[in-house]
Order: structure tokens, then C-alpha cells, then sequence
């Protein structure tokens, strides 16, 4: 892992102290709202509907178990007694007194994490896919690029005023788990014929009331030359982009209405005079980073294990699990684990207890090398777990509610805290995602279903993703009611697409019950064990909207 520098302590530390003096004048009256707003929010702190929530930057979504342990201290002391993982592979605590924030930030500084710029019209927090660097089908490890950008677009002055946040994804894998097409930029790395580090860049994604998949503007871009070109980019969309409506001024909405050639063409000018300059990185530099994330010391392990392979047979339970939760590992003998943060009904998709973050951070030293990933799907993912391990750690994993074999399957619930908790939304989400998962209780009945994802999101904002969900549901307001409106084909990675919507919208107690019409109609139609996505892909939306509206009731 990277650790810090004294400039990034001297930073850190002397922004923790920025923001208690911020926080004392808005205390004592000095500051007004208005003017408190934009510091407050690009230190990661929202007013909600009951209290202020902060969230706090995991860049890359990388943890140390320190760190995790760390924030479940801040979970116990401040909040109450859990954190809620994001799709952006950040922690949000939703119950903070706006007076302890300052000694939170410096509790974080402590162990080298931050709040910075993870809200506001800035560049967020960097992200990549939970298995940088220990994927079997991984190109090259996009983690090195990742901290570089980090660093270069933290307390940037000429991007810390965009018309409209900025959201940065690295993927390096065969299969996109990092979801870059709908990101504000996504770069793709590979190696070129030569052996070289190249870059796609794909920009001008994003979903909200407004949902684009990314375009490609530049192929083959030397590494050397990714912080000239993304300064490029936002430095096009500083100047053009919109200022006047909220809802038009992502970047998306300017490479729409400029055409992606037009803006791609503007980019280039504006390049030519920043490239071959100061921005470009140098090889000391980028070794200087990428010496922090050389491979851990692996044991030399036999490819099979006897004693692996007998759990396997005598537990099906466990069997399941390594089916579903356990992934494949460049390294011979290991593997990587998601821990699953949806048991059920009992607890909201992606909240953690203090007490889970200890036991994962335990895990983490005890299996591993005492590092912690948290997936774009709001899990959490041990990266370095070796085999002869995992039925051990399965079964410390299912004592605490975090070994719930349904990765990937209809229960594994990508969910924002919609209307519980946002001031945005405009219906809950949670008692939705408890609704199905209550209604789906049978893993036997999701393991036959198979793959599916389904996301859900309160409000157009789409924190939760719900037009990349095979599935998604959306929260809608009619006449001061919730209501849920369902689309249908979403998916991310490198075949992405947005859901289309069916048919007019439900009431929350016919969620679950729209819900297996839809997976009753998959079943009816599926061949050869195809994905729900290929079959509605395959079929179209109409034998679906035929099933569902047949006996609903709807607005």
C-alpha cells in the first residue's frame, strides 16, 4: 500500500486544522450556511434529512487494517456503531454532530486517510476495481496511476470549482469491474505490441437524471502523459462546460451537445500546449509510487490442496461459497474473497458494524497481508487469501454475517440509503432492498436463477446505479407518494448498457412481487443456461411488461 509522504501528512494534517477553524466560525455564527456550504462539502460533509453525514475518501478502494479498524472506532464513538460502503468505494457515517468532525478528520489524519474532495464540484474520490493487482485476467495493475492521480487532482486549485463534480475510474482487467463507461473519464490500460503501458480514454459517462455511456476520444496514449491529458480534458470542460442548471453542467451533457468528435478535436488543442511539459511523468516518479505496490511476500504453494479439496466435498455450504464468493488469484495457492455485505433482510446493503470491521480487520492479518478492498458493489474483498485458508475464514465470516454466498446473485443488492436518510431522495430505498431480499430468501432457488444484478436508487442522482442494473428500481415521487419505476437490461463492464424502462411505475408493497413476475418470465424463457441480461436481450422488454402489468395494479 502507499503510505505518505511528509507532504501528504503536512497536507492532511494542516487541512484538518483549516476545517476546525471553519467549523468553530460557523459554530460561533461567523460563517453563515451559504458560506459554510462549499467548505464543508469539499471536506466530505453533508447536511441530511437527520443529521450531518460525512464520507470519507478510500481511494482506489484500498484499506490497510489499521485504517478499517480505525473506522470502526469512528463508527462506535461517533456514529452509531456502523458505516455504509458507497459504489464510489468510499465509508459514509450518517449520524455525526457537526463539533466532532474536526476530531474525526483528525483521528483519520492519524491513520492516513481524509475527507478531501469527496463531495463538491471537484474531482472525487479516484477509483479502481477491488482486484488491482491479484486478478488472474488482470493486464497490468492500475494501482500506481491511481495514487498519482490522487495526488495530482487533491487540493488542485484549477479544478476545485468545476460546473459540476468529477469522477475519475482505472481499469486494467479483461473484465471491466470498475465500471469505467460511467465515469466522467475512464482510462483503460493495456500493453501496446511493444510491451509499453497505454492508455484508452473513454469520456463523457454518467448516469443521473440524464444516463450516457463514455465515448472513446484517444487510443493508445503513453502512460507518461495521462496527467497532461486529463488536465486537457478538464481544463475544456472548466471553461465550456455549463454553470447556469445543475442538471446540465456534468461533462456529459457538454460532449453531448458538442459531438464527440468536436470535443474530442478541443481536447487535442488544448493538449498541444500542455504536453511535453511539467505535467508529464517521468519514470523516477512513477517508480517512486509503484514501489509501493510490489507484490507481498507469497508463499510458494502447491496448486492443489488436499485438505481445500475435502472441505469442498464434505460441505456444501462451503462449496457454494467458494463458487460464489471466491475469485481467481494470479498467484498459485490463493485466491481473493468477497465478503458479502448483504445477509438479508436484517441489515441495509453495504452497512457495517464496528464489530464486522474488527473481525475483517483480524482476517485480514490472519489470512492475508493485512489489506482490505472495498468493491465498486459495496462488499468488502480480502485480496491475498491462501486456499488451505478459506474454509476457515468461511466459517469466521458466516459467525458474523458477512459469509453469505450470493455474489453476484439477485440478493447481492447495490442500494443507495435513499429517503431513510437523503434530503435528495424521493423514496426509500432500504425497505425496498429488504423487501425483495426477504421475499428471495431461498439461495438455493437464486443459485438456480444464476447471475442478476439489480440496483436500486432513491432518486434520480442514481447513487445506486440502477441503469447499469440488470434490474434497477427507481424511487419517484407522485403527488407526495413513493412510487418505483423498473428498467430492465441494464450492464456494466465491457459489454455496458442502460436499462429501459417498462411500464409505468409500482407502489412499494408490489416491488417484490413485480420482481418474480420478472424472474418467473426469465425462467419461462431461458436457454441453455443463459444470463437474465442475454435472455432480455435476447427476447426484448414486451414478454416482461405483458407478465407484469397483466394483474398489477399501477399509477
Amino acid at each position: 500500500m502507499y503510505e505518505y509522504d511528509d507532504y501528504d501528512h503536512a497536507l492532511v494534517h494542516e487541512r484538518v486544522a483549516q476545517f476546525r477553524d471553519q467549523v468553530q466560525r460557523r459554530l460561533s455564527g461567523e460563517l453563515s450556511e451559504e458560506e459554510f456550504l462549499p467548505l464543508r462539502l469539499q471536506n466530505g460533509l453533508y447536511m441530511q434529512k437527520h443529521a450531518y453525514m460525512l464520507r470519507v475518501a478510500i481511494p482506489y478502494g484500498t484499506l490497510s487494517a489499521e485504517q478499517l479498524r480505525c473506522l470502526a472506532a469512528i463508527a462506535r464513538e461517533y456514529d452509531r456503531d456502523y458505516g455504509h460502503f458507497t459504489t464510489r468505494q468510499n465509508i459514509q457515517f450518517n449520524w455525526i454532530e457537526l463539533e466532532q468532525v474536526p476530531d474525526i478528520l483528525a483521528r483519520l489524519a492519524e491513520v492516513q486517510m481524509h475527507a478531501i474532495q469527496t463531495s463538491g464540484n471537484c474531482v472525487r474520490n479516484i477509483t479502481t476495481e477491488a482486484f488491482a493487482g491479484v486478478a488472474a485476467d488482470e493486464l497490468l495493475d492500475p494501482r500506481p496511476l491511481a495514487e498519482i492521480l490522487r495526488q495530482w487532482s487533491t487540493v488542485n486549485p484549477e479544478f476545485l470549482f468545476l460546473p459540476r463534480k468529477f469522477k475519475i475510474a482505472l481499469c486494467s482487467a479483461i473484465e471491466d469491474r470498475a465500471a469505467i463507461q460511467m465515469h466522467d473519464i475512464g482510462l483503460y490500460l493495456y500493453q501496446g505490441d511493444a510491451g509499453q503501458m497505454l492508455l484508452r480514454v473513454m469520456v463523457g459517462g454518467g448516469l443521473g437524471r440524464t444516463p450516457i455511456l463514455s465515448q472513446q476520444i484517444r487510443d493508445g496514449l503513453p502512460w507518461q502523459h495521462v496527467l497532461s491529458y486529463v488536465e486537457a480534458i478538464l481544463r475544456v470542460y472548466n471553461r465550456h462546460g455549463r454553470r447556469d442548471n445543475k442538471y446540465k453542467a456534468r461533462i456529459k451533457i457538454l460532449v453531448k451537445a458538442l459531438g464527440i468528435e468536436a470535443f474530442a478535436a478541443e481536447v487535442e488543442r488544448e493538449w498541444q500546449h500542455l504536453k511535453d511539459g511539467p505535467a508529464e511523468l517521468t519514470d523516477t516518479e512513477y517508480q517512486r509510487v509503484a514501489s509501493a505496490f510490489v507484490p507481498p511476500a507469497y508463499e510458494s504453494l502447491p496448486v492443489v490442496d488436499l485438505e481445500y479439496g475435502s472441505h469442498l466435498a464434505q460441505h456444501l455450504g462451503f462449496e457454494r461459497w467458494v463458487q460464489r464468493n471466491v475469485k481467481a488469484h494470479k498467484v498459485p495457492g490463493y485466491a481473493s474473497v468477497v465478503l458479502s455485505t448483504k445477509p438479508g433482510a436484517a441489515l441495509p446493503p453495504g452497512d457495517v458494524t464496528s464489530a464486522q470491521m474488527e473481525a475483517v480487520a483480524d482476517w485480514a492479518e490472519r489470512f492475508g497481508f493485512g489489506e482490505i478492498r472495498i468493491a465498486h458493489e459495496q462488499n468488502i474483498v480480502l485480496p491475498d487469501v491462501r486456499k488451505r485458508d478459506l474454509f476457515a475464514l468461511w466459517q469466521a465470516a458466516c459467525e458474523q454475517g458477512l459469509g453469505t454466498a450470493n455474489i453476484g446473485l439477485l440478493s447481492d443488492i447495490i442500494a443507495c440509503p435513499g429517503g431513510d436518510y437523503c434530503s435528495l431522495a424521493n423514496a426509500k430505498s432500504i425497505p425496498i432492498a429488504q423487501g425483495i431480499q426477504a421475499h428471495f430468501d431461498d439461495l438455493d432457488y437464486l443459485h438456480d436463477i444464476g447471475e442478476l444484478s439489480l440496483n436500486i436508487s432513491g432518486c434520480m442522482n442514481a447513487c445506486g446505479h440502477h441503469h447499469i442494473g440488470n434490474i434497477g428500481i427507481l424511487g419517484v415521487d407522485k403527488n407526495g407518494s413513493e412510487w418505483y419505476q423498473i428498467t430492465l437490461g441494464g450492464a456494466q463492464g465491457q459489454h455496458a448498457a442502460l436499462g429501459k424502462v417498462i411500464g409505468p411505475s409500482f407502489a412499494a408493497e408490489q416491488v417484490p412481487q413485480v420482481i418474480e413476475r420478472i424472474v418467473q418470465t426469465f425462467t419461462d424463457y431461458r436457454e441453455h443456461q443463459e444470463r437474465f441480461v442475454d435472455t432480455v436481450q435476447r427476447i426484448g422488454l414486451e414478454p416482461f411488461k405483458e407478465r407484469v402489468y397483466r394483474t398489477q395494479e399501477v399509477a
